[in-house]
């Protein structure tokens, strides 16, 4: 059942949710997850989830938990979905972009995105803010299926589209 009324706990859930995403790590795993990584297959997803030697591991891993557990607590009451779903679209971009994979890498991690997809499906207001997220997604990468790709694989690392390596600092601005 949806509540129509957000608490001053719920704002305050959904405002630390933000700050954890502003912090340096986070912000380089999420512009990699949600700019970078377009995998075509299960194995270009596994290639990275399986590999902990390469850099994107841990970015993927701590990206895709991390909107699970803002997911769970939307099941679970701690916070209203539909405060949630006005102030949050990155999880849901992360589900519809897995999409077509998403039966693949399911059958070996039954769990992933699971929560997400819940949400989704108990709120009429998460499944009407995916749906036009996953348009938008299907956009975006038939707009990089057009793009000719930038590959860069280092020695001894699987090529997988997606995985250069991020700048760990930001170009500083020049002072002139």
């Amino acid at each position: 059942m949806e509540r129509m009324l957000a608490t001053p706990a719920d704002a305050e859930i959904i405002l630390k949710l933000y700050q954890l995403r502003t912090e340096a790590t986070m912000r380089q795993a999420r512009a990699w997850v949600v700019g970078e990584f377009w995998p075509k297959t299960v194995e270009e997803f596994f290639a990275v989830l399986d590999n902990p030697e390469c850099k994107q591991n841990p970015w993927l891993r701590q990206v895709t938990s991390y909107w699970e557990m803002a997911a769970a607590m939307v099941l679970h009451g701690a916070v209203s979905a539909e405060l949630f779903v006005d102030c949050n679209a990155e999880g849901f971009f992360i589900l519809a972009k897995f999409s077509p994979i998403l039966e693949g890498i399911r059958q070996r991690l039954p769990g992933f995105m699971s929560k997400t997809s819940d949400m989704v499906k108990r709120f009429s207001s998460a499944a009407q803010r995916y749906e036009g997220i996953a348009k938008r997604v299907e956009m975006r990468r038939t707009a990089r299926v057009d793009k000719p790709k930038k590959r860069v694989q280092k020695e001894a690392e699987p090529m997988v589209e997606g995985t250069a390596e991020l700048p760990l600092e930001a170009p500083e601005a020049n002072a002139g």
